[in-house]
């Protein structure tokens, strides 16, 4: 099995979702054999923005590394997900990296039935880390964007493990960071199943 490690957070070491994506990936990959995880930090690494030139493949090496982005998701079984909310949404870099992955004819298409979704058989896990308390919010654009991107995408399999409150105080940070450990078993049961 194949897993896609995907971390966004700006705030390296001080991420509450770059500490949960880790532990949701040596979770999952605990006593299984075979697993090959790839790592892309969105970050330190960023994808350029889309533009007019991105879409007339003008820069070769833009070219070459939004392929290799996209073949990286396309090649996971699992994508585990590192995903922030700034300014009640994602950043922006994660937002790049989406662009590069819903891509017409390669992870959905339009018929006349309408959109269909190519990429689905994948599970899909996004550590949520939230200053606040957003879940169920209409201030929330976080995770019904993802929901709706990824099951665009043909991927209905999708959980959430969240941190929320982490600015609220050290103590709901440390609370919230433990909560969401706590949940991450079961988030990966279904994976070590199949697996």
């Amino acid at each position: 099995m194949k897993l896609l490690h995907i971390d966004s957070s700006a705030l390296g070491d001080n991420s509450v979702t770059r500490e949960l994506t880790a532990a949701i990936v040596a979770q999952w990959s605990a006593g299984l054999d075979g697993v090959q995880v790839e790592h892309r930090d969105l970050g330190r690494d960023p994808l350029p923005h889309l533009t007019g030139g991105s879409l007339a493949k003008a820069d070769p090496a833009e070219a070459a590394e939004a392929e290799r982005a996209l073949q990286q998701f396309l090649d996971a079984d699992v994508v585990v997900v590192g995903a922030p909310m700034y300014n009640f949404s994602i950043p922006s870099t994660l937002k790049a990296w989406i662009d590069r992955i819903a891509v017409a004819g390669r992870t959905f298409r339009y018929t006349e039935h309408g959109p269909q979704g190519l990429a689905g058989g994948k599970k899909v896990i996004v550590a949520s880390g939230r200053g606040g308390l957003y879940t169920g919010s209409p201030a929330d654009f976080q995770e019904p964007y993802l929901r709706q991107v990824f099951g665009f995408l043909g991927i209905d399999d999708v959980e959430f493990v969240r941190a929320e409150g982490v600015g609220l105080s050290p103590q709901h940070r440390a609370e919230a960071i433990a909560a969401a450990k706590a949940a991450i078993p079961q988030a990966t049961a279904s994976l070590r199943e199949a697996a």
